[in-house]
């Protein structure tokens, strides 16, 4: 049986290409280092505790020639290898078979030898740690007790192995009442990892002091590793396995065992993703999720689940249910504050807010009411996070977008499938790899228990066969008993007795020797020959183990499998440039530009600017009024145009910001121009030397702060016009008092560049000056027969604005 059940050995090379790291790693033990660390921790456990560790001395010979002592460098390096093997061992990866790490199996191996495995009652949890840390982990007791809270949390595990009875902390990260107050026992499918313990099944170990015995592994029933997952770091690797459903993971198990031929892709497609124990909703392409589970590392985008509730009056409110892995209301709470509530930032020695800072505050204020956000969460509701809209008009969609792109509703949840292999080794696995060396190590617990069994009942049915050979001459054996000075040679002499049936017939009692006996030793026998011949049968063929196994797990799927929780459907990931137009409120507001370049912005549209106040030496540039989903666009002296959104121009009474802060100005350019756009809109933008061109405003935006090249200029020249495309005529107006009238059709749109000669000019005396449209015949101080005179064909040299005197 054992040549048939190879592809199950434990130590067979995996079904892919993921090795385990080889002794030429940096990560590889030593020949003769300990193989499990003397002090193992789950990941919560503090850093101090590796102290517990001390590795063996280095023998003279670890390095160079034979009697050399080793340099301080050869023997700390060879020291921290050894502490980086015993804590990626014994500390923070699960093991691949039972899916535990040391403590947490010494934590159920104990509780199940205390008979809390079927127990109806709790004990102390002190009880439990006591025992744990005085037979099995002798470190400190907030480890195991940490331990034993998390592996009792509904909301940190998928199936919770400990049923835990008062204070074992919440969701927002409360910590567990002490342990002589709470008291635990061992869930119902705890018995998937605990019920055939005594059956041969593992392999066992001293404890640290070779006063008791403890597991190696525990012969799980089910793939553990993934139903409950795991997290931890170790020195130079770390792991972070997510639940999965037990349905799921079961059914691809079967399969895999029904069929070793089975595929990754097969198994992918009965495993869609992972289950997480808050559910929430992972957003990732299934391409995605199956690259991550073929690599074993990468990360998933899951979002929050919420639903609208609709209150009288047309009023409603969000109601968020579920939230992705490691997010507490208290988390999404606090993030909510922040973006409400910002805390200023240092800069030039004063504290003040960014425009990012001001404007997303605005946006948060304006969308959420003042005491609209409260945690309804308790024993009815897991999660119940509710945010209630500052007006029913807002959008409903707009505030679910906001929320998501600047807090923790929708985030990125890391997997990386580091485990312990069934060799003890640690690897990079694949979600294939694992489920398949989890079959592996299952068939072969499964044929050591048969063998187990079947040796017990072969003991049994010899002791049995002994008996009924004595059982119809009792007054014989009575005798031969009596008179004999070594009963238990006699007997074996009279009888045809082996010396085991001899013993058990002087141990049993007389009346085990009565008549009725016999009739129930000859069931017993005939039901024990028929286990032994189901045993052999499963021994002997490699398909009716395969089935039995299968089966089993069939049975326990049914027994102790739920629906998935995770809802999986592929979406866009929302992020905050996503949801920044979203979040700005489209009302009226007046940019102020500064000739030295500060701005600031005013609510509504009734600005005078003559009451406006500047610092020393400056004046206004531009009054614009615009809406705040508008941008501010900005022409430097070197022909660069600089975007900057409305909404980031902070408002009040002060001078404003300067506009370096909000961009950066290229080769010393300086702002000369500004214009509130409109992306559809078209502009006219004109330079000294006489050239210009129409352009959309969308032309006119830049991506970073650094601006874009968009006018191209002569030595000299620097742009001078900067204004809304009219229809019909313009006037070209140069320095010297010449003009120059023609329809705007003339000049071409063009997304950048130079553009075409508008009118005879130099960047000097004779330099364009402005444009002015003609509105019912009159441009400025052109009209009449004067504009008549000055009107003519695009690029001439114009005409003079005033008559000369003769």
């Amino acid at each position: 049986m054992t040549d048939q059940l190879k592809l199950f050995d434990p130590n067979a090379p995996l079904p892919l290409a993921e090795a385990p790291l080889t002794t030429n790693s940096p990560l590889a033990p030593a020949a003769d280092a300990p193989s499990e660390a003397a002090a193992e921790a789950t990941n919560d456990t503090p850093s101090g505790e590796a102290g517990d560790i001390d590795p063996p001395d280095l023998p003279p010979s670890a390095s160079g020639p034979a009697g050399d002592i080793p340099s301080p460098a050869d023997y700390a390096a060879r020291r921290y290898l050894e502490y980086a093997m015993s804590v990626v061992t014994g500390r923070a990866l699960p093991s691949a078979a039972d899916g535990q790490k040391p403590v947490q199996r010494r934590i159920l191996y104990a509780m199940h030898r205390m008979g809390l495995y079927k127990s109806p009652r709790h004990v102390k949890s002190a009880r439990v740690v006591g025992d744990v840390i005085g037979k099995y982990h002798p470190h400190g007791d907030s480890s195991v007790y940490d331990a034993m809270v998390r592996m009792a949390q509904d909301w940190s595990l998928r199936y919770p192995i400990v049923d835990g009875q008062g204070n074992f902390g919440s969701r927002d990260g409360d910590n567990a009442a002490a342990m002589r107050y709470t008291e635990a026992r061992l869930t119902p499918i705890a018995e998937l990892l605990l019920a055939e313990l005594d059956e041969g099944t593992v392999d066992w170990k001293p404890n640290y002091d070779g006063a008791n015995d403890e597991p190696a592994l525990l012969p799980a029933r089910l793939p553990f590793c993934l139903l409950n997952g795991a997290s931890g770091i170790a020195v130079g690797m770390a792991t972070e396995i997510p639940a999965h459903n037990l349905r799921e993971v079961a059914n691809a198990a079967v399969n895999l065992i029904k069929d070793p031929n089975f595929t990754e892709d097969q198994v992918l497609a009965l495993i869609p993703g992972p289950d997480y124990p808050g559910g929430a909703q992972i957003i990732s392409t299934p391409e995605e999720i199956a690259a991550t589970y073929r690599s074993g590392r990468g990360s998933l985008r899951v979002r929050a689940k919420w639903k609208i509730e609709n209150l009288a009056r047309g009023q409603w409110k969000l109601v968020i249910t579920e939230l992705p892995p490691g997010v507490s209301t208290a988390t999404v709470l606090s993030e909510i504050e922040a973006c409400s509530n910002p805390v200023a930032k240092e800069k030039a020695g004063k504290k003040v807010f960014t425009p990012e800072q001001l404007n997303l505050k605005a946006a948060f204020l304006s969308s959420i009411s003042e005491s609209g956000v409260r945690d309804e969460s308790g024993k009815e509701h897991a999660v119940r996070l509710v945010i209630e809209p500052a007006s029913s008009r807002q959008g409903q969609d707009d505030l679910v977008r906001m929320l998501l792109a600047h807090t923790s509703l929708e985030t990125n949840a890391s997997i990386n499938l580091t485990v312990l292999g069934v060799n003890g080794t640690p690897r990079q696995a694949s979600l294939y790899s694992m489920i398949a060396e989890w079959c592996r190590f299952r068939l072969a617990t499964v044929e050591r228990r048969t063998r187990h069994r079947l040796t017990a009942a072969e003991k049994r049915i010899h002791i049995l066969e002994g008996r009924l050979a004595v059982l119809l001459d009792i007054d014989k054996v009575i005798k031969v008993i009596r008179e004999s000075d070594d009963p238990k040679v006699d007997l074996m002499a009279h009888f045809k007795l082996s010396e085991i049936q001899a013993e058990d017939i002087l141990e049993i009692r007389l009346r085990q020797l009565a008549r009725l006996e016999g009739i129930k030793i000859g069931e017993e026998l005939a039901k024990l020959r028929d286990e032994a011949a189901g045993l052999n049968k499963l021994l002997n063929s490699e398909e009716a183990l395969r089935a039995c196994v299968a089966a089993e797990i069939e049975a326990d799927a049914k027994k102790y499998g739920d629906d998935r929780r995770t809802f999986i459907e592929a979406a866009d990931k929302v992020t905050m440039s996503d949801a920044k137009t979203v979040s700005i409120v489209d009302e009226p507001t007046t940019l102020i530009v500064s000739r030295h370049g500060w701005l600031r912005s005013r609510q509504g549209h009734n600005i005078d600017p003559t009451q406006l106040s500047f610092r020393s030496g400056d004046e206004l540039l531009a009054c614009l009024p615009c809406r705040t989903v508008d941008n501010l666009i900005l022409l430097d002296t070197k022909g660069r145009a600089y975007s900057i959104p409305a909404s980031d121009i902070p408002g009040g009474k002060g001078d404003g910001v300067p506009a370096t802060s909000l961009a950066d100005f290229q080769d010393g350019g300086k702002p000369c121009l500004a214009m509130a756009i409109k992306n559809e809109a078209l502009y006219l933008v004109a330079a000294s030397g006489g050239y210009g061109f129409r352009c959309q405003g969308a032309d006119l935006l830049s991506r970073g702060k650094a601006g874009k090249a968009f006018m191209s200029l002569s030595e000299g020249e620097m742009p001078v016009v900067f204004a809304s495309a009219p229809s019909g005529e313009i006037a070209c107006v140069t320095k010297d008092g010449r003009a120059l009238v023609f329809n705007i059709d003339e000049v071409r749109q063009l997304p950048k560049g130079r553009g075409l000669k508008l009118i005879d000019a130099d960047p000097g005396k004779t330099a364009l000056e402005e444009i002015i449209p003609v509105v019912d015949g009159v441009a400025g101080k052109l009209k009449g027969e004067r504009l008549e005179f000055c009107r003519g064909n695009r690029g001439g040299k114009g005409k003079p604005v005033k008559a000369s005197r003769k």
